[in-house]
């Protein structure tokens, strides 16, 4: 844990104690490094991927520029070169990710998404009814709240299933190569429009979780000022020391 002197505090009245602020309502406001670096890496990485793959993902599914004789084959296949380069920035950051939650600092670690112990499990739900607006504050927290650990574990499971059917579309090209025996099951429970529809599904879901996700953590800065919004760029928040 990186504990460092604030130049700021949560609020105009805090006063500047060496390590500590003490915030108008007197409590002890530290602030910590609480995102490690390839955490916040990954996370950009991540949200390129997701915008580059949905935009030609869904050129690709419904192309909505068209020109004439060979200029519209050649922007679709630069359109499905991108959108494959893109997926493999997509792998590579969930797989890395994966491997951090074993290798990083405390809110990184696995234990953030999934609720192995009760506590986590009490405060998931008093998270959702702080969402659904039930209850006044939100849940004390320093990386993840349990809720939205939880979320993404599902959210996780569900780029799983899209790297699947992407891998799956992609074999029908060479059904005999790696893509064919990696991901060709696919179709042995689905048709191809059931792989394809799921896989348009799944981008939608995905532009739709990312819309929840700014709402959620500009209210819940909002709410607590500890500089949520800007910790995925600068790694730190400022939280009550009770929560540490």
């Amino acid at each position: 844990m990186t504990v460092e002197t604030p130049k700021q505090g949560i609020h105009g009245e805090d006063l500047d104690r060496g390590h500590v602020l003490i915030a108008a309502d007197g409590s002890d406001i530290v602030t910590v490094r609480v995102w490690d670096r390839p955490v916040r890496i990954i996370h950009w990485v991540l949200f390129a991927a997701v915008i580059v793959l949905s935009v030609t993902g869904f050129y690709i599914g419904s192309p909505f520029i068209r020109q004439g004789g060979n200029s519209t084959g050649y922007l679709m296949g630069w359109m499905r070169f991108t959108h494959a380069v893109a997926a493999w920035v997509f792998i590579l950051s969930i797989v890395s990710r994966i491997i951090w939650a074993f290798m990083g600092n405390q809110w990184a670690r696995w234990q953030q998404f999934i609720p192995i112990d009760k506590e986590r499990r009490r405060w998931s739900r008093e998270t959702f009814k702080y969402y659904i607006f039930l209850r006044d504050a939100p849940p004390p927290a320093v990386g993840h709240n349990p809720l939205a650990g939880l979320t993404y574990t599902f959210v996780y499971l569900m780029f799983f299933v899209q790297i699947f059917t992407g891998l799956a579309l992609q074999s029908l090209s060479d059904p005999g190569g790696w893509k064919g025996t990696t991901a060709g099951w696919v179709f042995n429970f689905m048709s191809l429009q059931g792989v394809r529809l799921l896989h348009h599904m799944i981008m939608w879901t995905t532009i739709g979780f990312v819309i929840h996700h700014l709402f959620s953590v500009i209210l819940v800065d909002m709410e607590e000022r500890s500089g949520l919004t800007s910790s995925i760029i600068t790694g730190y928040k400022r939280v009550p020391r009770e929560r540490l």
